[in-house]
């Protein structure tokens, strides 16, 4: 009689990769995986030691494609940009795995090229190297919250996207002007959380950047 198939560490980040797309990571379980694959979880567990650290590595195999092909160019802010939208882009074609990334992170190749560039890019900006750690990780934590902000956005079906805007022009369009004056003086040009979020997303990245670029001009 034959055994089962022994899948590759690398399927079953695909596997789990896939299953990602549609399953969120409370959802997410090895066993469930397992079944996908015809196996067991023991068998997974030769690869992944736990759940977290399997989530872990299916975000940091998002965070190469971020690097497959990239090449630093222009000065410090230009590459920080560049990078910051490589790495939203990455995440928004796969949603799910944002939030994965913003709660676990990572710690594998992916995450330390990306974290090279990044220090890389704080030094070529003049920053001292004593600050340079802080600021990383200052960055960091606002890239996590904004990419995995804009991915769960990306989760919503079209049924709730429009339910929602429903909601939002009621609640503000008919918000009391006595109560709320100055929602109701501004409620034709407040937009919902989901407009112009690449925009933003730029706008808030450069306003770190520019505090960045003021810390070391002041020395």
């Amino acid at each position: 009689m034959a055994g089962r198939r022994r899948w590759s560490t690398e399927e079953i980040l695909d596997a789990a990769a896939e299953l990602l797309r549609t399953d969120d990571a409370d959802a997410f379980s090895v066993r469930r995986l397992a079944a996908v694959l015809g196996t067991d979880s023991s068998s997974l567990y030769r690869h992944f030691r736990s759940k977290t650290e399997l989530l872990r590595a299916v975000a940091d195999r998002t965070l190469l494609t971020v690097l497959d092909g990239y090449r630093p160019e222009g000065d410090w802010r230009a590459r920080l940009t560049t990078l910051a939208l490589r790495i939203r882009d990455a995440f928004a074609r796969q949603p799910q795995l944002a939030a994965v990334w913003g709660r676990y992170a990572s710690s594998g190749a992916g995450s330390r090229l990306v974290m090279e560039e990044v220090l890389q890019a704080l030094r070529a900006a003049g920053v001292p190297d004593e600050e340079i750690p802080a600021r990383y990780h200052r960055l960091a934590v606002l890239l996590a919250a904004l990419i995995s902000s804009d991915a769960g956005i990306g989760t919503v079906t079209p049924e709730e996207r429009e339910q929602g805007l429903e909601l939002f022009r009621v609640a503000v369009l008919g918000a009391d002007p006595e109560r709320f004056p100055a929602l109701a003086h501004f409620a034709r040009d407040v937009r919902p959380l989901s407009a112009d979020r690449r925009a933003a997303f730029e706008d808030i990245l450069d306003a770190h950047l520019d505090r960045i670029e003021a810390a070391v001009a002041r020395g």
